[in-house]
């Protein structure tokens, strides 16, 4: 079942411990924006699939960051996000993955779910009846000379 938050307030992800972000819902009107995103745009065509995910995560994150903590700087002085910040926070290879686990691929469930197919009712799927007969007795094989 489908359940929709009709709230679509903000929510605090944690990445790391003790680095949390709040972000926006993840919206249509969120991915639409971020896939016209000029960096997004940028991306040369001969470009890897790692290359646009991180393009694509960097964009929409600079979107969707309200608010973090434990984040800061060369000093360990607390720093707001900005843009700068945030694409720098996604270069941290576990914080990337954790946010592409914990908020892009949550919201990218539902486009999945949609190309989901219902059980087979008539084939090798789990859902399918039998179609032949039982056999009464085992198979002859051939035998070796």
């Amino acid at each position: 079942m489908l359940t929709l938050d009709l709230t679509n307030a903000p929510r605090w992800h944690d990445l790391a411990p003790g680095v949390r972000v709040q972000l926006r819902p993840l919206t249509t009107a969120l991915m639409v924006a971020t896939r016209s995103d000029p960096a997004v745009e940028a991306v040369p065509d001969e470009a890897s699939d790692e290359e646009r995910a991180l393009a694509f995560a960097k964009a929409l994150a600079r979107r969707a960051v309200l608010a973090w903590e434990g984040i800061g700087d060369a000093d360990g002085k607390p720093i707001d996000p900005s843009p700068d910040a945030i694409d720098a926070l996604l270069d941290v290879w576990p914080i990337f993955e954790a946010f592409q686990l914990t908020y892009v691929s949550k919201g990218l469930l539902l486009e999945q779910e949609k190309n989901a197919s219902a059980l087979s009712p008539n084939g090798p799927s789990a859902g399918a009846s039998a179609t032949a007969k039982p056999a009464c007795k085992p198979a002859r094989t051939a035998r070796h000379a």
